[in-house]
């Protein structure tokens, strides 16, 4: 293996100062199995890169490898679901949006079935090039009805995440945090995941940073950096895509007169900014929105923190921007 590739691997993870935990995804799943045994699990062959291995490995009954067969998975899942099971079906983030579109829309949500679909490594979290990072999930399962979709911070989200997700009676999709060092920081802001449902978890005069998924910490972090500068940021935590809080959306950008900037793990199009400008319009209220996202294009292959630096959404070129725009 070639040292280029063996780089591109050990950055796979992110590199973070925050305290972690490991398989947040995976430890709530056997927990919750512990409760109920209507849940089960799925994987199409990446049970170890989903953080579902650990739950096969505890409930091995419960448990179905389907192989490569991604589009089968879903409609397993779906009878699985119609037979009064629970199912988390696991795979990665690009095979679900791209790949199982079809099955998800006419056998999970056309039906409304109780699946709970479990994507991994999305937005820019893999160094592998376009197949792996599925930088428009959002976008493309956004259209589709009936379904809930929740992009969690950290590790302490994630496990409420998966707890709501098993509790909640209707297809769900969730962006997976995966891996042995999954960051933690909401548990510093005395944080309570609820489906549907935005969190103000710090204010500020200057600037509102509206932020989903992974982006929320950076903008936490970015946050701290600018007092340094006397800039006061507020971070309005949106981890619920759909359906979106608009009320409390629209309750926070009228507070004032603030630049609103919104910061996603994802394209620039059809995500979280795309949503919050609609919005926008839709309610005409006015305001100066500046977006904070992946490029419209297939991005790179290459580590990791390279990547994130090079299109924007590391905390250092969040913070950048942040300045950039206040001037």
């Amino acid at each position: 293996m070639s040292s280029g590739i063996q780089s591109v691997i050990s950055d796979s993870n992110v590199v973070t100062n925050h305290p972690t935990m490991a398989e947040p995804f995976g430890n709530a799943l056997i927990e919750l199995a512990k409760e109920n045994d209507r849940i089960v699990g799925l994987s199409a062959d990446l049970a170890k890169y989903t953080d579902i291995h650990i739950f096969r490995d505890a409930f091995p009954d419960r448990f179905y490898n389907v192989g490569m067969s991604e589009q089968l998975m879903m409609c397993a899942a779906s009878g699985l679901a119609k037979e009064g099971f629970i199912p988390f079906a696991t795979t990665y983030a690009t095979f679900i949006a791209r790949r199982c579109y079809d099955f998800i829309s006419q056998a999970i949500c056309e039906h409304n079935t109780n699946v709970k679909i479990i994507g991994g490594l999305p937005g820019l979290q893999s160094g592998y090039g376009p197949s792996h990072q599925a930088t428009d999930d959002l976008a493309i399962l956004g259209a589709m009805p009936n379904l809930t979709i929740i992009d969690p911070c950290d590790a302490v989200e994630m496990q409420q995440a998966t707890r709501a997700a098993a509790e909640f009676n209707g297809p769900i999709y969730l962006r997976l945090l995966r891996g042995n060092r999954v960051p933690k920081v909401l548990d510093q802001y005395d944080y309570h995941f609820e489906i549907g449902k935005a969190k103000l978890l710090r204010d500020g005069a200057d600037v509102l940073l509206i932020s989903c998924g992974e982006m929320t910490m950076r903008c936490l972090d970015a946050a701290e950096a600018l007092e340094k500068d006397n800039i006061h940021a507020a971070v309005l935590h949106v981890p619920t895509i759909k359906p979106l809080d608009k009320e409390t959306i629209l309750k926070e950008i009228q507070k004032s007169d603030r630049l609103v900037i919104t910061a996603e793990n994802h394209t620039v199009v059809g995500g979280l900014g795309s949503l919050v400008a609609n919005l926008l319009v839709d309610n005409q209220v006015s305001a100066v929105l500046k977006k904070i996202a992946l490029p419209d294009k297939y991005l790179a292959a290459g580590t990791l923190e390279t990547l994130q630096n090079l299109y924007g959404v590391s905390t250092e070129a969040v913070t950048a921007q942040i300045k950039a725009y206040l001037e």
